[in-house]
């Protein structure tokens, strides 16, 4: 039992970014689908919906990966820049496709949001390891 204490130890910041990756992508993965639910059936437009779960989504995993992954003190804006850069370039990419894919090839909304962010939690870790939270290059 020693060895797997000494090594989630020494694996700490990992198993906490792999514990709230799955709790912030069950969240975002729900997000859309419920305001589809709860808002679409208002009126609203699912483009409207999608920035509406993009900013909550966001903000909610830069939360949690700056306090109870990487527990950074200070450069709240360097990070927060960093960390939405991400995101910003994935909301771009997202807002093509998903017309696209609704508009063109038939696909349900809720499917193929699904489908996309997949690929962004995917590519996350990524990018958030080795920019947004870089060792030693914030003030920590």
């Amino acid at each position: 039992m020693a060895p797997f204490r000494a090594a989630a130890r020494s694996h700490e910041t990992k198993i906490r970014f792999l514990l709230s990756g799955a709790v912030n992508t069950l969240l975002g993965l729900a997000i859309f689908p419920a305001l589809m639910l709860t808002l679409g059936r208002r009126g609203v437009h699912y483009m409207a919906i999608l920035a509406i779960s993009q900013a909550t989504m966001v903000t909610v995993a830069y939360l949690s990966a700056k306090f109870l992954v990487f527990r950074t003190r200070g450069a709240y804006f360097r990070e927060f820049a960093r960390f939405s850069t991400f995101y910003a370039a994935s909301f771009a990419l997202n807002l093509a496709a998903l017309p696209l894919l609704v508009e063109v090839f038939h696909v349900r909304p809720i499917i193929a949001q699904s489908g996309f962010a997949v690929a962004i939690i995917l590519t996350s870790y990524l990018w958030h390891s080795r920019v947004t939270f870089r060792p030693g290059d914030l003030d920590r």
